[in-house]
């Protein structure tokens, strides 16, 4: 079915001539693309599990095996509380942040297809020495092979998928990305259980089970199309028309390939992508895009409880079984809620889920923190009722934030920035989201040993800024084509200041006796 472009309220020249069709072709590389999701899901999921488990433990953590059978008489929030252990799940995102730098010049220069290739090599690599490792040597190299993985995953899945989509539908494909992430995540859940009896080398399984996402990214990377928006800022614009045809089902893209001939024109006149992000004119997509989103989707929690949630089920008096399969009802929760982000996320809008979503959130932390409060602590078990209404409380959580934080962390920050810092700034992105998702996995237990339940408080007074954040901050940008959303600055009631309009925006202001 055919559909039209959609005429923006901030100007756009060509937005009402875009057509498209949603064909075969569009919907093979759409699906292939997001696979690099997958790589990410899966060792979030599969580390918490890992850690939890006896053989695991016994074999590089022998302290923290016997302090868990035993229980001392510290309360349990301590249990877990081991920095070498939380490296093991750390030191993958300190890697990808650092590959985020080289993946910007091979998403730039070479295109989107690339670094979705290379990622997926270094994941493999990653994948296989940590399910041989003989030491914890071994362990953080194969680990940090994976980060390396998911730094070039992560930089340039979420771009390709935001330029293969008419805007009209971009907010439901971006999801794909947090769809199979969080699918990724499930497996992995499911992985951990049913290799938990299997001992005692079960663990590796888990470990090594990662090269099967990888190969599946490898090959669909070695027949994906590469983006029109990529093909033409390398100059190959013949082809970049081309794919575009293809991936719109129409010839008639004049409109569409006008625009980004237009922005790669632009883009080929800045020579330092990473020098200009620091601009005045580029100061929204700075704090919001590159900094505040990606730092607030960490600092949601989710990930804590995505970690290690079987650790913390089994701190909160769940047993091993239990708890994983209580950490693998959280992440089907997250499955359901980015299904229901990608129906409604382009009816409704970002800055609507931001905000409903997070005042869910505030009072699903304050009630777990209430609840543990009041009933846990000095290795007491839980009430088997008192543990239900923890998961379901959870669950309500994680739906939140799985149609919120989760896959509009990603969406919102792929599709602010034009083409001349679009890689440049989805490295930021991947670099500031990897820094908090490493400090958060590196310092959550450390934390929930001396907060205790205030981790939770935490949480929840750090989402109610994020909500204002975006309340105040975040124009609307659903249906907006990708290379017009640079116009939305300019009628922003705070962003404006940093925005003159089109024809004033590159004038000397010296001239005028204006402040720079």
């Amino acid at each position: 079915m055919a559909g039209g472009g959609i005429v923006d309220a901030n100007g756009g020249a060509r937005a009402h001539l875009y057509e498209y069709r949603i064909t075969p072709y569009f919907i093979f590389a759409c699906i292939m693309g997001s696979m690099g999701g997958s790589l990410f899901g899966y060792d979030l999921g599969v580390s918490g599990g890992v850690t939890s488990m006896d053989d695991f433990l016994i074999e590089f953590f022998p302290g923290i095996y016997h302090r868990k059978q035993e229980h001392l008489k510290e309360t349990d929030y301590c249990k877990y509380d081991n920095q070498i252990l939380t490296l093991f799940t750390s030191s993958l995102y300190f890697a990808a942040l650092l590959s985020t730098f080289g993946a910007s010049h091979v998403t730039r220069n070479k295109g989107r297809r690339i670094s979705i290739i290379c990622g997926s090599i270094s994941f493999f690599m990653g994948a296989m020495l940590n399910a041989a490792a003989q030491n914890i040597a071994m362990l953080i190299i194969g680990r940090i092979l994976l980060g390396f993985g998911i730094g070039f995953g992560n930089q340039a899945v979420p771009l390709y998928l935001s330029e293969m989509a008419p805007a009209k539908i971009r907010g439901t494909i971006n999801q794909l990305f947090q769809l199979t992430t969080c699918l990724g995540i499930l497996v992995a859940n499911f992985v951990n259980y049913g290799v938990e009896s299997i001992h005692p080398w079960g663990w590796r399984l888990s470990l090594g089970l990662a090269a099967v996402p990888a190969t599946i990214m490898f090959i669909g990377g070695l027949f994906l199309p590469e983006t029109p928006n990529s093909l033409v800022e390398q100059g190959r614009l013949e082809e970049g028309r081309r794919i575009l045809e293809r991936v719109r089902g129409t010839s008639k893209v004049d409109a569409e390939f006008e625009d980004l001939i237009d922005a790669s024109n632009a883009a080929k006149a800045i020579k330092h992508p990473f020098r200009n992000l620091l601009k005045r004119k580029n100061r929204p997509q700075l704090v919001i895009g590159a900094l505040g989103i990606p730092a607030f989707q960490q600092l949601t929690g989710n990930n804590s409880i995505l970690f290690y949630a079987p650790v913390i089920f089994q701190s909160l008096g769940f047993g091993s079984g239990a708890s994983l399969w209580s950490s693998a009802i959280t992440s089907a929760a997250l499955v359901v809620a980015t299904l229901i982000s990608m129906a409604y996320v382009d009816k409704f809008g970002r800055r609507a889920f931001f905000l409903e979503a997070g005042c869910e959130m505030i009072i699903c932390t304050v009630a777990v923190a209430i609840t543990l409060a009041l009933r846990f602590g000095q290795g007491k078990m839980l009430p088997k009722g008192i543990g239900i209404f923890l998961l379901i409380v959870i669950c309500v959580f994680v739906l939140a934030y799985g149609r919120s934080w989760g896959p509009l962390g990603w969406l919102v920050p792929s599709e602010i920035f034009p083409l001349e810092t679009r890689s440049a700034g989805q490295s930021i992105v991947v670099c500031v989201n990897m820094i908090f998702t490493a400090l958060i996995a590196q310092c959550f237990l450390a934390a929930l040993c001396h907060l205790k339940y205030g981790i939770f408080l935490l949480f929840a007074g750090l989402i109610v800024i994020m909500s204002a954040f975006i309340f105040f901050l975040l124009p609307e940008t659903k249906q907006v084509p990708i290379e017009e959303i640079h116009l939305l600055w300019q009628n922003h009631w705070y962003w404006k200041r940093y925005r003159e309009p089109e024809g004033n925006e590159d004038e000397p202001k010296e001239q005028s006796g204006q402040r720079v």
